[in-house]
Order: structure tokens, then sequence, then C-alpha cells
């Protein structure tokens, strides 16, 4: 199993946001978390990545675990976007080295400036056996499947606008050579175009994810296997059409909907105004 959970129990405070449950992800799946706003999908993602413990059970990731949070903020704003996503590999402390001696070699006492060149030789080359030009080359390819331009990769964070911003964040775990992506609704501050484009790429990978929705149509589309959250507990699961019904959709969410398939056989919910 690449996820499992055993006994897992949430609380904060009074409040319990998950109560004791066992769940498992099998390696390649494609895993959608659905619920209301509160339900604890954001908490559920915290604790499987990490970065919350919870308060009974336990949780087991096999492999190189990626986590992509609800909100980004990348430390250095200085930095810039494609250094921001070769930072997701292993090749990111030689990445380190040549941006230290660059700096180094712009020095004007020319012993510090000779041993900067020396030190910037090096790191290339050590860039060059780590396959750092081909491993450039496909960042800059993911980026661009993102909507993010040459131009765009070589501008420090800072400059960029808050959706380019989470786009390199999204194409950075995208990137990594991570096993198993959690991504805690991945599809915020992104446009449709994106929105469509990223969950396409994010199907055809050979990883597993669990990703968090908010977006039911957008689940359907894209999950093996669904999870309803529902007041602190796992109210359903199963495939989209096992799981997506009216009367999940009214129990959950408190609004009435049509769930119909479209003529490509893909589920389609419309939702009624009361």
């Amino acid at each position: 199993m690449a996820i499992e959970a055993q006994g897992l129990e949430i609380q904060i405070g009074a409040r319990t946001l998950l109560h004791p449950t066992d769940f498992h992800v099998a390696k390649g799946d494609k895993i959608g978390l659905v619920g209301r706003n509160g339900a604890g999908k954001t908490t559920l993602t915290r604790v499987i990545t990490g970065d919350m413990l919870p308060t009974s059970g336990k949780v087991r990731v096999s492999g190189k675990l990626g986590y992509l949070p609800q909100d980004t903020h990348a430390a250095d704003q200085e930095q810039t976007a494609l250094d921001r996503m070769m930072s997701a590999r292993d090749i990111a402390s030689i990445i380190s080295r040549i941006r230290k001696a660059e700096k180094d070699m712009t020095n004007p006492d020319p012993d510090i400036m000779t041993k900067a060149m020396n030190r910037y030789d090096k790191a290339m080359q050590d860039f060059d056996k780590a396959g750092g030009y081909a491993a450039q080359s496909e960042a800059i390819a993911m980026a661009d499947s993102l909507g993010l331009p040459q131009d765009v990769m070589q501008r420090p964070l800072g400059t960029l606008s808050g959706g380019q911003r989470r786009r390199i964040e999204l194409a950075r775990i995208l990137f990594s050579d991570a096993d198993t992506l959690i991504l805690d609704e991945p599809t915020n501050h992104l446009d449709i175009k994106y929105q469509l484009q990223l969950l396409n790429i994010v199907k055809s990978m050979h990883k597993t994810v669990l990703s968090a929705f908010h977006d039911l149509n957008l689940a359907a589309m894209y999950s093996d296997v669904i999870y309803v959250v529902k007041d602190g507990q796992i109210y359903s699961r199963g495939t989209p059409r096992e799981v997506l019904t009216e009367q999940m959709i009214e129990e959950v969410y408190g609004v009435r909907a049509k769930v119909r398939t479209d003529e490509d056989g893909q589920l389609l919910i419309i939702y009624q105004a009361k």
C-alpha cells in the first residue's frame, strides 16, 4: 500500500475532526477527498504528510512523499522560478553551490574571484554528471504545460503574480521525484484551462495521488476512488459513480442536485436552486 492508516483519530481541543478510522490507498491510485468546508480534509492531508500529529492511531506512507498545501509561500523571494522548481530534486544542493560561486565571482578581490571560478567549474561538472541539464529541460517543459514560459522561469519569485507562483509550486511538486503526492485543493487560484491541464497531467502520471477537491465534477473526472468526509467521519468511499449520488450531495452538502451521465459516459452533477 502507498498510504495506510489504522485507528486514525484527529482532535483539536474539544472538537473531533476525524473519529477513529482505517483506510488505505493502493499504489498508483488517484484518490479524491471531498466534503464541506471544515469537514477536516486539510487536517487529514496534514496528518498524512506528518505536518500534524494524530491524536491516536498511525499513518504509514511508503516511498518518497510530496505535499502541496492550500497556501504555498516560498521563503526566498529572490530565488528564480526555475531554481525553485529544481529544488524539488536531489540536485538542489549543486544548484546552491553554483549560485554561491556566481555571486563570489563578482567579488573585486581577485583571490576570492579565482577560488569562486574554480568552485563554479567543479559545481557545473557535478551538475552535468547528475543529469542536471536534462532535469532542467524537463522542469521547463513541465512549467510550460501549465502556461509558464521560459522568460517567467528566469524571473525572481517575488516579481510573479499569485497565480503564477501557485502554478510554479504545482509544477514543482509534479516535477519532484516523489512516489506519492498529497495535493490540497490543487486547482485553487487557477483558471479553468489550467485546472484541466493540471489534472490531466496528474492523471497520466504513474504516481499515487490523493487530492482534496471542492469541485465534485472535477473529483468525478479525475479520481479512481472518492472518500467523502462528513462530521469527522468517512461518510462513504468508492468509485465516483458509487459515491457521488443525489442523496449523498443533499445529506453532506445540504443542496439538491441531479446526477447524470453525459454523452461521453462522464458523470455530471447539476446543482439545483431551491
